[in-house]
């Protein structure tokens, strides 16, 4: 790229650096959306170019600039190797923030802007890929190292795809790329070394396309591009989508991994362009290069060129960090505490529901009296007197039960209370050993005067029993319950049941009694 001027002895590159992150609706944007790209702008190549960055940042409303940016003299093979005094100046300044970029373009050639031949280009390219100046590589890699400065990026060979440097890669393509790969391993073997290099072309085709001399992804870490406003391309939009322009440049280092750079931009052949500037500002802010430095001298430049105003006016303004307002605190508006009404909860009083005693009914213990056990008196005879027959009462006897042994009595049996027995019992012997029982008062009264059923056949008269014993007395009957007439036609046959004597006591005497009715109203009356 054409130079106005001579610099550092034929070798002043002016590049600055215009931190920008902002792009057309973008100019404005606060610092703090762009602090991951580092922005800077060449100012001088020595301590001048050290001591107007502050100014330069305040210019810019106080804008950080974290890129230094200079060239080494490529005049001779001394100041290739870093003997110059302003290394020292540069390095200071990196050292005092953790931040900071130090750029410095080297060159690959002495007399390089001596518009040295093609034929003479290419001989010394294959000196160099040969290993002839690999010595004058390592003196530098040691000095930045000695300097403190051993992670500095190296834009080594730059704009290698024009015409006006010796250290050009069209005179002979493949054996730039072997000399490039050279360079790089032998300041890479310096200890202590963290260096960057950045392959940096010309915008658009140039001389030779700038891809034919990419020398590998294992010797490159950014892809960068020097991007003028000038030819080729008319406007802009020219600028990005022409063979091997910005577009291109994006996708070749996107494809190969690697961060982008643009190390020198600025105004030229178009004048005072302010709409360049927008644009590149925009896109800038769109692709996030790892850094990008305005080259900020006359013709290009906006700050110490004052023949671009419209130009400055619009950088100022995109770089500048927008100052916060005046910070209006938000009223705050207390909220009303209604208190929220304490209702009492009603204690309502579990009634005592008392417990019903029950009272446990006494069942009474039937107190049962055994039966006396008489003594049998012993028999004396008497003499056997003969007694009168005394005819026995028509009221029948009720039948006693008798225990295992015979009464001495005869019994004689009663009828039932209910219905009389059919039958009249026999006589029983009496035993002249067993005393009659006592009879138990729980016998039914016998009506005096019973009036037999006319079909029940009247009892045959008892045969007088011998008189007792004196020691035990005979229990008088009761007189028999008087008895329900049968009704005519019918007939109805009782027979007692015997519950033994004990149980009998409890219960009573009990019969089981059979009702036949043969009225005229049966059905089975015949007359």
């Amino acid at each position: 790229m054409p130079r106005p001027r001579r610099r550092l002895a034929s070798t002043c590159i002016g590049t600055v650096t215009a931190g920008l992150l902002a792009t057309g609706a973008a100019l404005a944007a606060p610092e703090e959306e762009a602090a991951d790209i580092a922005v800077g702008a060449y100012l001088d190549y020595g301590p001048r170019g050290v001591a107007r960055i502050p100014f330069l940042s305040r210019w810019l409303g106080g804008k950080e600039i974290r890129v230094g940016h200079t060239y080494l003299p490529g005049d001779q093979w001394a100041g290739i190797e870093g003997k110059v005094d302003f290394l020292q100046d540069w390095a200071e300044w990196r050292q005092e923030r953790d931040d900071r970029l130090f750029v410095l373009n080297v060159p690959m050639q002495e007399r390089n802007e001596a518009r040295v031949p093609d034929y003479q280009v290419a001989r010394l390219i294959r000196a160099g890929a040969d290993g002839e100046y690999d010595g004058h590589f390592k003196k530098l890699a040691e000095r930045l190292v000695a300097l403190g400065v051993p992670d500095t990026v190296i834009v080594l060979g730059w704009e290698m795809n024009g015409v006006t440097y010796t250290h050009r890669c069209g005179p002979d393509p493949e054996n730039w790329k072997v000399y490039w790969r050279r360079v790089v391993n032998t300041m890479r073997s310096v200890p202590g070394q963290e260096f960057k290099f950045d392959f940096t072309p010309n915008r658009g085709t140039d001389a030779i396309g700038w891809t034919k001399c990419y020398p590998g992804d294992d010797v490159v870490d950014i892809v960068g591009m020097d991007s003028y406003d000038q030819a080729p391309g008319r406007t802009f939009d020219d600028q990005i989508s022409q063979p091997y322009g910005l577009q291109q440049h994006v996708d070749f280092a996107k494809a190969h991994g690697k961060e982008i750079s643009y190390p020198e931009w600025g105004l030229f052949r178009n004048g005072d362009n302010p709409e360049y500037v927008r644009r590149m500002l925009k896109w800038i802010e769109q692709q996030k290069p790892l850094y990008h430095t305005i080259t900020d001298y006359c013709p290009h430049g906006v700050w110490q060129c004052k023949q671009n105003p419209e130009s400055a006016r619009v950088f100022r303004d995109a770089l500048t960090p927008q100052k916060p307002g005046p910070v209006i605190p938000t009223p705050v508006i207390p909220t009303p505490v209604i208190p929220t009404p304490v209702v009492p909860t009603p204690v309502v009083p579990t009634p005592v529901v008392p417990t019903p005693q029950i009272p446990t009914p006494e069942i009474p213990t039937p107190v049962v009296t055994p039966p006396p056990v008489v003594t049998p008196s012993p028999l004396v005879p008497s003499p056997e007197v003969p007694s009168p027959e005394v005819p026995s009462p028509d009221v029948p006897t009720p039948s006693v039960p008798s225990p295992e042994a015979p009464d001495p009595d005869p019994v004689v049996p009663s009828p039932s209370p209910l219905v009389p027995s059919p039958e009249a019992p026999l006589p029983v012997e009496p035993s002249p050993l067993v005393p009659a029982p006592e009879v138990s008062p729980v016998v039914p009264e016998v009506p005096a005067s019973p009036s037999p059923s006319p079909l029940v056949p009247k009892p045959d008269p008892v045969v007088p029993s011998p008189e007792p014993s004196p020691v035990v007395p005979k229990p008088e009957p009761s007189p028999p319950p008087k008895p329900t007439p049968a009704p005519v036609n019918s007939i109805e046959w009782c027979v007692p049941l015997n519950f033994g004597e004990w149980l009998s006591t409890l219960v009573g005497k009990q019969a089981v009694c059979i009702k036949i009715d043969w009225g005229m109203d049966s059905g089975f009356w015949p007359f």
